[in-house]
C-alpha cells in the first residue's frame, strides 16, 4: 500500500497543481508505513531520524495538508492519524479500535445509516462529514 498511495498522492498534486514538498511527501510515508495512527509529535520524532531538525509546524502543515485532501484520516480519541486505505475521497469515515493492541480497522460505509439520516432531518441539520469511533477488542487479541 505504501508505494501506490504515495504514488497516487504524487500524481494527485500533479493533477491538481499542488506542490509535493520533501516534508509532505515524507510525512505521508511515515504515517502510511505505520501499523497504527501515529501522532504528530511521533511523526515528528520519526521524521527527525531521516531530516535534520525537522520543526513542529512543518509536520503539523503536512498533516493538514494530508487530511483535507482525504489522504489520512485523524483518529480523534487518540489525537492521531492513517493513512485512508479506502483509495478515495469520502464523507463519513468508521473506525474500530482495538483496545489491547492499539490496531485501528477501517470499514466504509460512505453514508449515514437511514436512522442517522432521518435525525439530522428532524432537525434540519446538513451534515458535511462524520466520523464514528468504535472501541473494542480485535480478534486477534479477543
Amino acid at each position: 500500500m505504501t508505494q501506490s498511495l504515495i504514488e497516487k498522492a504524487a500524481q494527485y498534486c500533479k493533477d491538481n497543481k499542488h506542490r509535493l514538498t520533501e516534508p509532505r511527501e515524507r510525512v505521508l510515508d511515515i504515517i502510511t508505513r505505520s501499523a497504527k495512527p501515529l501522532g504528530a509529535y511521533e511523526v515528528l520524532e520519526q521524521l527527525s531520524q531521516i531530516t535534520d531538525n525537522p520543526k513542529p509546524p512543518t509536520v503539523y502543515r503536512a498533516i493538514e495538508f494530508w487530511q483535507s485532501h482525504g489522504f489520512i484520516h485523524r483518529i480523534e480519541s487518540l489525537n492521531a492519524y492513517l493513512a485512508c486505505d479506502a483509495g478515495h475521497r469520502h464523507m463519513g469515515s468508521q473506525f474500530m479500535i482495538c483496545g489491547d493492541c492499539g490496531i485501528v480497522i477501517e470499514t466504509h460505509l460512505c453514508e449515514l445509516p437511514q436512522s442517522l439520516k432521518d435525525k439530522t432531518a428532524q432537525n434540519a441539520f446538513h451534515p458535511a462529514r462524520w466520523s464514528f469511533e468504535i472501541h473494542g477488542t480485535c480478534s486477534a487479541c479477543h
